[in-house]
């Protein structure tokens, strides 16, 4: 990792439970006393949470910038779960928590779930690459949940990402990032670090390089909306296409948005859950959340002795059969 990409974009900050919410959310029906939340607005959700938040505030000056957090009871500051939704980084939202929720908080883990912008916000608001908004906003959620460690009664030494598809991306360049703390920072809130302890993801892209989507597997169609990159209808030009084309173009952006790129030895160990086995150089069914993206990330974690663990349906060497349980294995080893 460079630290001085570190520090650039630190500037910018002002498994099926973890990939559910890559379809398209729908509004709920009417409530009788008001108008139902919309996809675009923080308050929606897709899914209902068996547990209310303790808190619902918001993280910056955009209306998507906002967090839910759910307090674990104990006597002494907790570990916490940062949960990132997915949704392509233009929809799902913050309910898809919902299966990981109460697992957390029965194990003494204080949670958050993150709302941020999207592609659309980040284009309109002149971020570039349009992914940047999406991503920088997590890491600044994160920094400012750190530091209201104080008052939410939070272990801040002990945390762990978790995701699913664009969500688990983000956790992946977060996770892999190196510290996009400032200590010389007027702002506390950018004084805190955004190193983890882990991170558990579901349906993770592990790269947004074209060029490797398609080695890994031929059918890729996934990643250009990430850099602002659309198709020619006229010239039956396909956005993956485009994206292929422009590859060299945006190497600096891959360079520094796509997870693969980022992974240094000395990272938080990262469990990669997949709900299908990889099938590597072929054509997949579901080629956005295939294992064959976790196989080639593990390949390069081992080359390089960064501590990853791959499972799927047949795979070898599984230590943790879930997310939750990968999860509680970091944040509360004693509770075997």
């Amino acid at each position: 990792m460079n630290p001085l990409l570190a520090s650039v974009v630190a500037l910018s900050l002002g498994a099926a439970t973890l990939f559910a919410a890559d379809t398209p959310a729908k509004a709920p029906a009417k409530a009788p006393t008001a108008a139902p939340a919309k996809a675009t607005d923080p308050e929606f959700r897709k899914y209902p949470l068996p547990i209310e938040p303790d808190e619902n505030v918001s993280y910056g000056s955009h209306r998507m910038q906002r967090i839910y957090f759910w307090r674990a009871k104990s006597d002494k500051p907790t570990p916490l779960l940062f949960y990132i939704h997915g949704g392509g980084w233009n929809g799902g939202d913050r309910s898809v928590v919902r299966n990981l929720l109460k697992p957390a908080l029965d194990a003494g883990i204080s949670v958050v779930s993150v709302e941020y912008r999207n592609i659309r916000d980040s284009m309109n608001d002149g971020l570039v690459p349009p992914v940047k908004g999406p991503m920088v906003d997590c890491a600044r959620a994160l920094q400012f949940t750190r530091s209201k460690a104080k008052e939410w009664n939070l272990d801040k030494t002990k945390v762990a990402l978790a995701g699913g598809s664009a969500g688990a991306c983000t956790s992946l360049w977060i996770a892999f990032h190196d510290d996009l703390a400032d200590p010389n920072s007027a702002d506390p809130i950018a004084r805190e670090s955004t190193r983890v302890t882990c991170a558990a993801v579901g349906g993770a892209q592990t790269t947004l390089d074209p060029k490797q989507m398609r080695e890994w597997t031929p059918n890729s169609k996934y990643g250009a909306h990430a850099f602002g990159i659309v198709g020619d209808a006229k010239k039956k030009q396909s956005s993956f296409d485009a994206f292929y084309d422009a590859r060299e173009k945006i190497m600096p952006w891959i360079k520094e948005y796509s997870p693969y790129e980022l992974v240094s030895r000395d990272d938080p160990p990262v469990g990669l859950f997949y709900s299908a086995p990889p099938n590597l150089g072929k054509d997949e069914k579901d080629p956005t959340h295939t294992a064959n993206f976790g196989v080639k990330l593990k390949e390069h974690c081992d080359a390089i002795k960064a501590p990853c663990e791959l499972v799927y349906p047949g795979a070898p060497n599984v230590l943790h059969a879930a997310d939750s349980d990968f999860i509680k294995a970091h944040l509360r080893p004693e509770l075997k």
